[in-house]
């Protein structure tokens, strides 16, 4: 079974490229189509998911040439929901990744176009992936797929998301939608990879636990963020969530508390990894996006939170 690479041995993998080079743009293709498409695909964020994804199927064995196309295909997923999120009948946001959304320079046409190009190559590269595995494995990954992407995952949670000035504006409610929304992305990203590779049921329940952890964990960072720091600091639009009466933890139930909550995931997130390594070491490598996810914390609440040593990650 090949070795799974160190984040830093990845860092010279061109991921950026690949996805530039992931959608070919036909000669044919409407000029303004394709400069909003250069637009999206040239202003990859940092990538950290395709290349999580590569080293989760490359721990369980995964061709390199398939691995690619699936982390290539989710971080395409994650892109088309992050221009529908943009939209002004969604979020209405100005920035993202540092750069103009794609419907302020190109329009909503533009933007839901690019979208949807992405769905369609997205869906394209994973069914090129899931075909390479044993046949008899292939409904069970393509279901999960539908599961987490469809309106039973992230389309759910985004709706509920819209619709929350109705709803209690508390603790239950935004964790509800985080898991419809966030966690949704974070299963598919640590889950999927795992299936392909033939994983043991035990490890994909460890894995299923992780991921609710996680995923929850960088929504509080997220929320957090959106509180606490402005536009030129997180790279997108900030204090949309009360400006838009959205869910945030923070808001609900107040900063120290959001911080607190984090803890407790970030501890049982823990001991749930510590269980997996044992059974599968190749896995190492997620002990570091642990680690980033204490030092996104630190930064994002050094300057409104002073933590005591014993509330400390």
């Amino acid at each position: 079974m090949p070795a799974a690479p160190t984040m830093d041995s990845l860092e010279t993998r061109s991921f950026a490229d690949a996805f530039s080079a992931s959608l070919p743009l036909p000669r044919s293709l409407d000029p303004h189509f394709e400069e909003a498409l250069r637009h999206v695909l040239d202003n990859p964020g940092s990538l950290v998911r395709p290349r999580l994804v590569y080293q989760v199927a490359m721990a369980y064995g995964l061709d390199p040439a398939h691995a690619q196309d699936l982390a290539i295909a989710l971080e395409c997923f994650h892109t088309a929901s992050l221009l529908f999120d943009d939209l002004p009948c969604m979020d209405n946001a100005q920035e993202r990744r540092g750069a103009p959304c794609a419907h302020i320079v190109f329009g909503e046409a533009g933007a839901i176009l690019s979208a949807l190009a992405l769905i369609n190559r997205a869906y394209a590269l994973s069914w090129r992936a899931i075909g390479a595995c044993p046949q008899s494995r292939q409904p069970q990954v393509l279901a999960y797929l539908e599961q987490r992407l469809g309106v039973d995952g992230l389309l759910n949670g985004q709706s509920l998301d819209l619709h929350y000035f109705g709803l209690p504006h508390n603790r239950e409610t935004t964790e509800l939608i985080a898991r419809g929304k966030t966690v949704s992305l974070i299963r598919l990203t640590l889950v999927l990879p795992a299936m392909l590779g033939n994983a043991s049921p035990r490890d994909i329940q460890l894995l299923e636990r992780i991921a609710m952890f996680w995923g929850l964990g960088y929504q509080i960072v997220d929320d957090l963020k959106d509180v606490l720091q402005n536009t030129s600091q997180t790279g997108k639009t900030a204090a949309r969530d009360i400006e838009l009466d959205r869910p945030n933890i923070a808001v609900a139930i107040g900063t120290r508390n959001a911080v607190q909550r984090l803890a407790r995931f970030i501890a049982l997130g823990d001991k749930t990894m510590r269980r997996l390594l044992r059974s599968r070491p190749a896995l190492f490598f997620l002990d570091s996006l642990r680690r980033d996810l204490d030092q996104e914390l630190a930064r994002v609440t050094q300057s409104a939170c002073k933590l005591t040593e014993g509330d400390r990650l």
